[in-house]
């Protein structure tokens, strides 16, 4: 894409109010918009960063088998009465109709989907079944902050399974979890699997904890073997790894994503069941599984940036290369650049290379470079005076590093960088 036709602007500063990293430098670098407080509109760059993480998150599930849904957001307050949390769910929104009729928007779905399965599930030949989607959710947060990372309107997959006992539901867990670990892995984010509580569904949860000290949370984890603990749920008194007693490390962490089990409270509400091959009636056992995308768009800012701005992982960035054509005050000069970054560019297009396109004629050198290091796109190709087919610049926006390269080797270079 050129430059010149994209709807974005840069900013050198923005509110002091926007203390968090990453929507600082998501703002700045005009991938998102800020509204109000904990809402955000997104914008051309930050929705390509936004349909990449989804079709990552897609990939994953479906090749576990699970199945893509979508569903209301508009939830008539007789299901959420039903289940007994339209008033102790704290951050609930709730509408009015011009005739009367009350509603919630939804911060999560339990209240819509387990009515959708009771209709559709008869027979333990029905089960497992495995039924994800990727929506928009609504909390009233007291205290919307950090950014992307706690907001009242919010992009979420979350992902519902239902099995005949306990057993089916806990080795699909185990799946889940690992596939989790690749989804963030993909995301460019080292996702620590974290013991927590499980609050009224069961005993423990799984929580995927990145450490960083924007993190709200606290958790403990052993180098030796892995084990990870929330602050919540360990005795700080005795902060041994319960299986090897190395003493444990404390760092702040994002949760960017859960995994826990449900149990058959919700069945056992909306009196979901199945007829087993005796023809006896059993509640079926579910579990929860979510990854606030919104959120984890965020923890990726947090994590893969420096002073300067973004450095995105390549398969979450917006494009892969920033091509940028220097200006000069010599017309001769400026006429033989864009013949070439002409050339470059239609050569990464051409092999489905993605590629932005910094042709504005307009605008400095020194401001090209400052925002293109904002962006944070993982390679910068620079045309500059001295460049000619045989002759190009490749940075690297991660490691500092800079390559000269023939055109002619360009893609073949490209295309080693996955090899």
């Amino acid at each position: 894409m050129k430059q010149s036709d994209l709807f974005f602007k840069t900013y050198k500063k923005i509110s002091e109010e926007e203390e968090a990293k990453n929507s600082q430098f998501l703002i700045r670098a005009g991938f998102i918009e800020k509204v109000g407080a904990g809402i955000y509109n997104f914008l051309p760059l930050g929705l390509i960063v936004i349909e990449k993480i989804k079709k990552i998150i897609r990939e994953e599930l479906n090749r576990i088998s699970c199945q893509e849904v979508l569903l209301a957001n508009l939830h008539p307050q007789e299901f959420w009465q039903k289940s007994g949390r339209l008033k102790k769910f704290d951050v609930l929104f709730t509408v009015r109709g011009q005739r009367d009729n009350q509603y919630v928007l939804a911060p999560t779905h339990e209240e819509i989907i387990f009515p959708l399965v009771k209709k559709n599930i008869n027979s333990y030949k029905d089960l497992p079944v495995a039924l994800y989607q990727i929506n928009t959710k609504y909390r009233d947060e007291l205290r919307a902050k950090s950014g992307l990372l706690r907001n009242r309107e919010f992009i979420m997959k979350d992902l519902y399974s239902f099995h005949t006992d306990e057993k089916d539901l806990e080795r699909f867990k185990k799946l889940m979890d690992k596939t989790y670990l690749k989804i963030f892995k993909r995301c460019g984010l080292k996702a620590i699997p974290t013991l927590a509580s499980g609050g009224t569904f069961s005993e423990f949860s799984t929580e995927f904890q990145v450490i960083t000290e924007a993190g709200e949370d606290i958790i403990y984890h052993c180098p030796n073997c892995k084990y990870a603990f929330n602050k919540e749920i360990i005795d700080e008194k005795n902060n041994k790894c319960q299986k090897c007693f190395n003493n444990l490390i404390e760092n702040k962490s994002i949760e960017v994503g859960n995994t826990f089990n449900l149990g058959t409270k919700f069945s056992e509400i909306f009196d979901v069941f199945y007829l087993d091959k005796n023809n006896q009636k059993k509640y079926i056992w579910a579990g929860c599984y979510g990854i606030g995308i919104t959120r984890l768009l965020g923890a990726i800012v947090e994590v893969n940036s420096d002073e300067k701005g973004i450095i995105w992982p390549k398969e979450v960035s917006p494009f892969l290369v920033h091509l940028i054509k220097l200006n000069y005050s010599d017309s001769k000069i400026n006429k033989k650049l864009r013949l070439i970054a002409d050339r470059v560019y239609l050569t990464l297009k051409n092999n489905n290379i993605e590629v932005l396109f910094d042709d504005r004629e307009n605008v400095s050198n020194g401001q090209k470079f400052i925002e293109s290091d904002l962006i944070g796109l993982p390679y910068q190709i620079i045309v500059g005076e001295h460049s000619h087919s045989e002759n190009l610049e490749i940075r690297s926006r991660l490691i500092k590093k800079i390559h000269k390269l023939k055109l002619n080797n360009l893609i073949k270079w490209f295309n080693s960088l996955n090899n």
